[in-house]
């Protein structure tokens, strides 16, 4: 059962609020729609429903509500809008993605992709999938955790006669196995046909909680739609033939050039055009909706019970104005059954990391042609540089192999790892795929250390092919004579390696703050072009203290004796962090790190 009790949304610049004291239910074995014209208020409804959105009122989940489901990827099942994730990953790339963040083995994106209709197009790309397919990805994204609820937003638009079958087929399937579906559409025949339940808004606020069948018995109606050059005469006549013969006939003036005419027939339309010589471009019969729609001066309508005239526009008000007193006295019980603030009221935010963040990070990591797009050009511009620098002879051995001249703030490599760390979290806002609705990307431990974890291992997979690519690069054009190996290796290593995992994370963190990839990358330059000669200027001053002996000293206060070895690697350590580097660096993955850290518990704060 899904109760939704009281939902309000905050009002927003002087407007009335988009959902105001909203109550309904969604049954379980049955498909609920949640039908109304647009600015009704049905995406806001569900963004409510899932604490997307701030407001009041509470949404229970089978007697729960979602802050306080474990996994809510078991429980609810989400399609708002179009289907989240990175153009350019495959389809099955993008599910097995899903079921590492859902936590269900990677075999279900296949089985689901048979299911839905999907199979054969595993190596598609989501940019290039067709509107059904794509739909049919979001229903596949949905069913991923077996959930036992389904919130869709507009699920069937753009979709084919055939496709929308297929569609609601399968929703009335979910049903039939116990599920609770809750759909929302703008088209009454939609609703009247395919759901079991209709759940009327209008400007948010309930209208009406009827049966299918009663529904379609009272809301719709047959009409026939005309389309005239001349719509305006055409009404004023069929009008006036109509009253004349005290036929009860309303003409209604839709969009463009068309007219609907509720109470009369196509061959009474078309003889009155006929005879007034009104050109017809398309008669036909099919049933309309008795909603609140626009009439063209002059027409006449029959009188609705309790219908009153809506502010600030002329229009048949819709016939549940008055609902009636079941249906009220219904609603007014559900309204004192009790509210529960939310949002901004204090309670938490539901979970929505990824129940497995190191395989949903390397998917992440491997599934987008960026990855090794950036991994080609650094080893080319890398190799293309060490050649250039090895030629002349001039230029220190570490230089040459990492690619690395004077006039360049950092070697290719380097900013390839920031490049890299920043598309970690700057796709998660761009391409959002663990939220639904373009949430808040979580800031839960596990799926930072998987990013900070996967971008060091990049970061030194990519120092050791660039310094192994430039190396075998210079022994086939120089040589292997005039190549030798430095004494100081270890430390130059280390030094390389460190520099690289240090633009990883600063990357990272860097479009984890500001939610943008641009922003990591700018993180990772600002290091050498703004804090690094800064810090050679203040670590260069006549007071400061020499870090050499500081292995000697930490010997001496920790009482035991180290080894010669450990002593030397210590020391090297202290080097490599001694530099202006090393500092800058060190400073600047501090600062980002608790940046990140605040801005994450702000914004708990805040919700």
């Amino acid at each position: 059962m899904l109760q939704a009790i009281g939902l309000t949304s905050l009002p927003r610049r002087d407007r009335p609020a988009a959902v105001d004291d909203l109550t309904f239910e969604a049954r379980p074995g049955a498909v609920t729609a949640l039908l109304g014209p647009r600015g009704s208020g049905k995406t806001t409804t569900l963004r409510l429903m899932l604490e997307l959105e701030p407001g009041r009122g509470i949404t229970y989940f089978r007697g729960r509500p979602l802050h306080r489901i474990a996994h809510p990827q078991s429980e609810v099942g989400v399609l708002l809008g179009d289907v989240p994730g990175h153009p350019s990953r495959t389809l099955r790339g993008q599910l097995r993605m899903l079921c590492a963040a859902t936590g269900v083995p990677a075999s279900r994106a296949d089985e689901l992709a048979r299911t839905v209709g999907l199979a054969g197009l595993e190596r598609r790309r989501i940019g290039t999938l067709p509107v059904g397919a794509d739909r049919r990805l979001g229903i596949a994204s949905a069913l991923l955790g077996a959930p036992h609820t389904l919130l869709l937003d507009q699920p069937g638009a753009g979709l084919s006669t055939s496709e929308g079958a297929w569609l609601h087929e399968l929703l009335r399937s979910h049903a039939s196995e116990g599920g609770t579906v809750l759909y929302t559409t703008d088209d009454p025949k939609d609703a009247a046909r395919n759901a079991h339940r209709v759940v009327t808004l209008d400007r948010g606020r309930l209208v009406a909680d009827q049966d299918a069948v009663e529904f379609a018995r009272t809301r719709l109606r047959p009409r026939v739609a005309v389309r005239t050059p001349q719509a305006a005469r055409l009404a004023a006549v069929v009008t006036q033939e109509a009253r004349a013969a005290r036929r009860p006939v309303e003409v209604v003036a839709e969009e463009g050039n068309r007219l609907s005419v509720y109470g009369s027939d196509c061959a009474s339309v078309g003889d009155t055009a006929f005879r007034h010589g009104v050109p017809i471009h398309r008669l036909t019969a099919e049933t309309g909706d008795t909603g609140p729609l626009r009439r063209t001066a002059g027409t006449t309508a029959p009188e609705v019970p309790g219908a009153s005239p809506a502010p600030a526009r002329v229009s048949v008000a819709s016939p549940w104005a008055g609902s009636p007193p079941a249906v009220a006295d219904r609603s007014a019980r559900r309204l004192s059954a009790g509210r529960a603030p939310r949002g901004a009221s204090g309670t938490r935010r539901p979970v929505r990391s990824p129940l497995r963040p190191l395989r949903y990070e390397l998917h992440r990591l491997l599934g987008v042609p960026s990855t090794p797009l950036v991994v080609g050009g650094v080893l080319l511009v890398s190799v293309t540089l060490a050649l250039l620098l090895g030629r002349g002879g001039r230029v220190a051995l570490p230089a040459v192999l990492t690619g690395w001249p004077g006039i360049s703030p950092l070697p290719p490599a380097a900013l390839g790892a920031g490049l890299l760390g920043a598309f970690s979290f700057g796709e998660e806002y761009r391409h959002p795929a663990l939220t639904t609705g373009r949430g808040a990307v979580p800031r839960r431990p596990g799926l930072l250390l998987a990013k900070l974890a996967v971008s060091a291992l990049v970061a030194l997979l990519l120092g050791v092919l660039v310094v192994v690519a430039d190396l075998e690069a210079l022994r086939l054009v120089h040589g292997t004579e005039l190549i030798p190996v430095p004494e100081n290796w270890p430390a130059l290593g280390a030094s390389w390696l460190g520099l690289l995992v240090g633009c990883a994370w600063a990357g990272l963190l860097g479009a984890g703050v500001f939610r943008a990839a641009a922003a990591g990358v700018a993180a990772v330059l600002a290091v050498p072009v703004a804090l690094v000669p800064l810090l050679q200027k203040v670590l260069t001053g006549p007071t400061v203290r020499s870090a050499a002996g500081l292995p000697a000293r930490l010997r001496e206060f920790a009482g035991p004796q180290w080894s010669p070895g450990a002593e030397r690697w210590l020391a090297g350590a202290l080097r490599v962090l001694g530099q202006p580097a090393g500092v800058a660096l060190s400073l600047t993955l501090t600062a980002l790190f608790c940046a990140y850290v605040f801005t994450g518990l702000r914004r708990k704060a805040r919700w």
